[in-house]
C-alpha cells in the first residue's frame, strides 16, 4: 500500500557519490545509483520538450522534461480514467485486497472482470520549520526551514490470461524531493519520498507481476474491482503464487489500519516494521516470487527476492548470490466480536554487508573516518516482526508493530533503525456525522544497536543518517497524526502532523515539528 514507498553507493561515503550518472538525486521511501545502461534520446512533436529513455540491466526507465508537470498530470489522468469507474475505493494498491463473503446465489451474479485500467495521482507537500541544532553532518535533516513536495502519478493496467491468473503493470511518473533529500531521519517523514529525487518527471515500470489464486474450498468470497484487482470470485481457502517485480510490503507487513502512505500514515516506521530491512531498489520495488496459502483462520506466506547490487542502490543484484527469504504467519481472530489479525514476520538476508565493528577497528587503524562500505564481505541478517491490528467498533480500529533486526550489521535497502514499536489508532468520522473521514494518531519508538551508536559517532554514516557525531545519543521519538477529508467521491485530501524528538538518535538535535498536506485522486 504504501508507495512515493538511489542511493548509497558507498554507504559511510560523500553522500554525493551516491548520485545515479542520469539524475539529481534525491531521497525518500527505498536506494541509491549506479549508471543503469544507454540512453535513447526522442525528440517530441513540434518544438515540445526533449523526453529519454534509458534501457537499463533490470528496468526501463524514462525522462520526461516538461515545463509544466501538472499539464503531463492532467492529460496522463485523463488517459487513464477514460475506461474506468470513477467510484473505486480509496485503498492503497496491495496485490490481495480482501474479500467479502458472498452466498452462492450472490456469487452466481458476480461479473468476473477479463482486463481493467485504473489510475491514481498524489501530491504530498511537507514544511519543517527551523530548529535547534549545535551542528549538523552530511546526512542530517536540514537544521534551516523549509519544505519539499513529491508527486506521483500511476496506470494501474490488468488483464486475465486464463482462470485464476492476473497480469498486471503498473509504470508510474515520479516528481520531486524529500525534506534534506530523504536524510537525517531514522523514521522518515514521507512515504511518498523515495530516495532518489528528481527536478523533471520520469518514468518507471515499478511493478510488472503474474498472480495466479487456485481454490481450494470453504465461503465464496467476492472480490471487487480495485488497484490491482479484478473483480470476481475466490475461495476462503486457497493458494495464491506472485512473480515478477512489485514491492514485498504488497503481501507482507500489511495492517489495515497503517501502511498506505497515500491515505493514511506518512511516516516510514508507522506505516511498516521499522527494522524490517526488506530487500528492495532504490524506488522500493524488487524481483521475487512469493505462496500464500489460506486456511480456516490462518494464513502462512513465504517468498525469496533479489537483493540490490549494493546497500540502497538503484539496481538489484542478478542470481541469488545476494537475496532474502522472508516468512509470514498470520491468524485471523474475533475479540469482543470485532475482526482482528495478528501477524509473525521473520526474515534472513544474505550478500556484501559491512558491520560496524569491522569499520570501527579498519579505522582505528588507518585513521581514517569509518565506513561500512569499506568491510563488506559475504554474510547473512536476519529480523523479526509482529503485526496486530484489532477493530475495536464499527468506526474504531488499533494497529501495533514490534520489529528487530540483527544488531551490528549495517543497514540494507530500507531505514537504520535495529529495534521499533508503534502503536496507534484510527477513527471514522461516524461520531461526528461525517462517516467518510478518517483521524488517526501513532506513536513510534526506535532505537540503534551500541554498536551502530559507536560508529555514528565516530563521524560514520548509514543509510539515511548521519550527524557526523553523536555525543549524547538516545531513541528516536515520533508522533504523528492526520485527518483526512474526501472531496469527491474519487479524491480525498489529508492534513498531517508529526513530532520528532531526537531525530537521527541524537539528543543533541531538535526537537522537530513536520507539517504535511496530500491530495490524493484515485480512478
Amino acid at each position: 500500500m504504501p508507495l512515493a514507498k538511489a542511493g548509497k553507493a558507498a554507504q559511510g561515503g560523500d553522500p554525493r557519490a551516491r548520485r545515479p550518472a542520469i539524475a539529481v538525486v534525491k531521497r525518500g521511501r527505498v536506494g541509491r545509483g549506479v549508471p543503469m545502461g544507454s540512453w535513447f534520446h526522442v525528440r517530441a512533436a513540434a518544438s515540445g520538450p526533449a523526453s529519454s529513455v534509458r534501457l537499463g540491466r533490470f528496468g526501463v526507465e524514462a525522462s520526461v522534461r516538461l515545463d509544466n508537470f501538472g499539464s503531463l498530470c492532467g492529460f496522463l489522468i485523463g488517459l487513464l480514467c477514460w475506461a474506468t469507474v470513477a467510484a473505486a475505493q480509496m485503498v492503497g494498491p496491495t496485490p490481495q485486497p480482501q474479500g467479502q463473503s458472498v452466498t452462492p446465489e450472490e456469487a452466481e451474479q458476480v461479473q468476473p472482470e477479463n482486463w481493467a485500467i485504473h489510475g491514481q495521482s498524489t501530491n504530498t507537500w511537507l514544511v519543517q520549520p527551523g530548529f535547534h541544532s549545535p551542528y549538523q553532518g552530511p546526512q542530517s535533516l536540514n537544521a534551516s526551514a523549509n519544505a519539499r513536495e513529491t508527486v506521483d502519478v500511476t496506470l494501474y493496467a490488468g488483464v486475465r490470461p486464463w482462470q485464476g491468473a492476473e497480469f498486471w503493470f503498473n509504470p508510474e511518473i515520479d516528481q520531486g524531493f524529500g525534506l534534506s533529500d530523504t536524510f537525517g531521519v531514522a523514521g522518515y517523514v514521507s512515504g511518498e519520498a523515495y530516495k532518489v529525487g528528481r527536478v523533471n518527471p520520469y518514468v518507471l515500470f515499478q511493478r510488472a507481476f503474474l498472480r495466479q489464486t487456485i481454490d481450494l474450498g470453504g465461503d465464496t468470497e467476492k472480490l471487487d474491482a480495485d488497484l490491482n484487482q479484478l473483480a470476481g470470485t475466490q475461495t476462503a481457502n486457497r493458494l495464491v503464487f506472485t512473480i515478477g517485480k512489485y514491492s514485498i510490503v504488497d503481501i507482507f507487513d500489511t495492517n489495515k489500519y497503517a501502511h498506505d502512505p497515500r491515505n493514511d500514515f506518512l511516516n516510514w516506521s508507522i506505516i511498516d516494521g521499522g527494522a524490517f530491512d526488506y530487500a528492495a531498489n532504490s524506488w522500493g520495488f524488487t524481483y521475487g516470487a512469493a505462496a500464500e496459502w489460506y486456511q480456516d483462520w490462518w494464513t502462512v506466506r513465504t517468498g525469496v527476492f533479489d537483493l540490490s547490487i549494493q546497500p540502497n542502490t538503484a539496481n538489484l543484484s542478478p542470481g541469488i548470490r545476494q537475496g532474502q527469504f522472508v516468512t509470514e504467519l498470520e491468524e485471523r481472530h474475533n475479540l469482543w466480536d470485532q475482526p482482528g489479525k495478528l501477524k509473525f514476520l521473520s526474515w534472513l538476508t544474505w550478500g556484501d554487508l559491512g558491520t560496524y565493528s569491522d569499520a570501527l577497528s579498519l579505522a582505528a587503524a588507518t585513521g581514517t573516518t569509518p565506513s561500512t562500505a569499506d568491510v563488506r564481505s559475504f554474510r547473512t541478517k536476519y529480523g523479526l516482526g509482529l503485526n496486530l491490528e484489532q477493530q475495536l467498533t464499527t468506526d474504531l480500529g488499533a494497529f501495533a508493530r514490534a520489529s528487530m533486526a540483527q544488531a551490528g550489521v549495517e543497514e540494507v535497502d530500507f531505514t537504520d533503525i535495529n529495534q521499533s514499536l508503534s502503536a496507534g489508532l484510527s477513527l471514522a468520522g461516524t461520531r461526528w456525522g461525517r462517516p467518510d473521514d478518517t483521524v488517526g494518531l501513532a506513536g513510534v519508538v526506535n532505537r540503534i544497536s551500541h554498536q551502530a551508536k559507536l560508529y555514528f559517532a565516530a563521524g560514520g554514516l548509514g543509510g539515511i543518517i548521519g550527524d557526523g557525531q553523536l555525543p549524547n545519543a538516545g531513541p528516536e521519538q515520533i508522533l504523528e497524526a492526520y485527518y483526512s477529508v474526501p472531496v469527491f467521491s474519487f479524491a480525498h485530501v489529508t492534513a498531517d502532523y508529526q513530532f520528532i524528538n531526537n531525530p537521527a538518535y541524537n539528543r543533541d538535535r531538535g526537537p522537530v515539528s513536520v507539517f504535511g498536506f496530500r491530495i490524493h485522486v484515485q480512478f
